[in-house]
């Protein structure tokens, strides 16, 4: 075992360097093995959760507003409440992640959210029934942050895209299964059916609870053979310690220092971050921050309200369009996890990002014509129709599956956890700030005014990603850590601390002082 201190000899530092660049490159040839493939599924199921109350939700609070009698401002702190009470789980996952595993978390997640569904489900009352909205929501929270950053840790360089993106096909997945559900129980009795619609959740929590242990809990399991799993302790040792443990080394030999470490000091560095990352911190919550800035969960939310004011009032017709919306926004997904790593992530973004843009203002004029038209033309309710559906659909080729890969790629190892913590987070509490206004404000502004004014932010949006988002694609999680480095740092990833005087080591693309030679 050998101790890389900053003074170290460049040749030493540069060997070392090589063997990560060679291991990099085994990432990109190996194909991808069931394991990671299993391992990558089964955590991403968790996400199912959040897109079933997503779909499901749209269609029974109708049926909730009926029952309950509650006005539109209970509606709105109903739908949103899951999402601000999201941020209790997403703060406390990277902790708990670091402390008790990536796995058990993601059980916790799913247990947490089955006890919110039943409270849902058996709600006798409008104050029960939002209980049970606050305990799945911090489940949800839970589930949102430690998929990707689990599924990222596994998955091979020349994948990592593909698989990255999986929780948010079982977003859109769950999305569907709500709409589909929807439609299904709509038939019972208004005081029994949203009842059902809610839940029913609880089945799928279980089954998440009983195959997630089944997973491992080390990405060294998921290697592609003996290299690449050396490499792997190899990085991960260096990334927490300064420490590199040579390839023939015991598990026995890893430093005491690692396998003790349970996340102590991560916020203190996140909250007074160096200059590299700031710049991570400023990519992973910017773009979070326009995920649900966008208004994409509470366009799904409260699509049938729009198809009412758009003159569409059956319900069972209500229903059946936000079934024609989960199909294009699920099959849209999937092109996405398909193409994202051989396109890159910067191309589908944008692309995603100015088709929103576009969409929106459609919507908006849709919206607006037919709020001044009495006769409600069927030309102007297609398009209204279409915009929507290319709405979701642009999203699930950009902001949707990215923004969980983004997130969960740039941040430094022992940082991963609870920087993606912090940056979903935010996504929780903008989702949740605008679920809980959306009706209020379309109800000054109108809902062609309201369009607009996300087809504004969507513009913004698009312009922060092409000037603050590098390219990420093909990149170990390793390399990517050089790309928010300083200018001053040299290729061989020694930084001088020329305040303190002191040497300091880039390996995970943040300053950090060794210890004293």
């Amino acid at each position: 075992m050998a101790i890389v201190g900053g003074g170290r000899e460049a040749m030493e530092l540069e060997s070392q360097e090589h063997k990560v660049d060679a291991g990099a490159s085994t990432h990109r040839k190996a194909k991808l093995n069931k394991h990671v493939l299993g391992g990558a599924i089964l955590a991403s199921t968790n996400s199912i959760l959040l897109g079933y109350d997503i779909g499901v939700m749209s269609g029974a609070v109708l049926y909730i507003k009926d029952d309950l009698k509650i006005s539109s401002t209970q509606v709105e702190i109903l739908v949103g409440s899951l999402n601000v009470c999201s941020l209790i789980g997403s703060l406390a996952s990277g902790k708990t992640s670091d402390w008790i595993g990536r796995r058990y978390t993601i059980v916790l997640a799913a247990a947490t959210f089955f006890v919110g569904a039943l409270l849902m489900g058996f709600a006798p009352s409008y104050p029960f029934l939002m209980a049970g909205r606050v305990v799945a929501g911090i489940g949800v929270g839970y589930s949102l942050m430690i998929a990707p950053v689990y599924v990222a840790e596994i998955s091979p360089t020349a994948s990592r895209g593909l698989l990255t993106s999986l929780p948010e096909f079982f977003i859109t997945a769950g999305i569907l299964l709500g709409y589909i559900l929807n439609y299904s129980f709509a038939g019972l009795p208004d005081n029994i059916n949203w009842r059902v619609m809610l839940g029913v959740a609880a089945l799928p929590a279980i089954g998440i609870v009983i195959c997630v242990m089944a997973m491992p809990e080390s990405p060294r399991c998921t290697s592609n053979g003996e290299e690449e799993a050396e490499m792997r302790l190899e990085e991960i040792t260096k990334a927490f310690t300064g420490v590199v443990v040579s390839p023939s080394a015991s598990p026995s030999s890893v430093p005491k220092s690692t396998k003790d470490w349970h996340g102590q000091g991560v916020w203190k560095e996140l909250l007074r971050p160096s200059r590299p990352l700031r710049r991570i911190l400023i990519a992973a919550i910017g773009i979070n921050f326009f995920m649900q800035a966008s208004g994409n969960d509470a366009v799904v939310y409260y699509t049938p309200e729009v198809f009412k004011a758009a003159g569409i009032h059956k319900r069972n017709q209500l229903v059946g369009v936000t079934i024609i919306m989960g199909l294009a926004k699920t099959s849209f997904v999937l092109i996405s996890a398909l193409f994202l790593d051989r396109f890159g992530r910067r191309p589908m973004l944008l692309l995603g990002s100015i088709g929103m843009t576009i969409s929106l203002l459609g919507l908006g004029l849709g919206s607006k014509f037919l709020e001044n038209s009495a006769s409600k033309p069927a030309w102007a309710i297609g398009l209204c129709v279409v915009a929507v559906c290319a709405d979701v659909s642009f999203f699930s080729i950009g902001l949707g599956p990215i923004t969980w890969v983004y997130t969960s790629e740039i941040f430094p190892i022992r940082l991963r956890a609870q920087g993606s913590a912090l940056a979903v987070s935010v996504n929780r509490l903008v989702s949740g700030t605008v679920a809980m206004t959306f009706l209020t404000i379309s109800a000054k502004i109108s809902f062609g005014g309201m369009f607009f004014v996300l087809a504004g932010i969507m513009a913004l949006g698009t312009t922060f990603f092409f000037f603050f988002l590098p390219e990420t694609k093909g990149k170990s999680l390793e390399e990517i850590d050089a790309i928010f480095a300083d200018k001053e740092t040299g290729n061989n990833g020694i930084q001088r601390d020329k305040e303190a005087g002191n040497d300091s080591i880039d390996t995970n693309g943040i300053e950090r002082e060794m210890t004293e030679r």
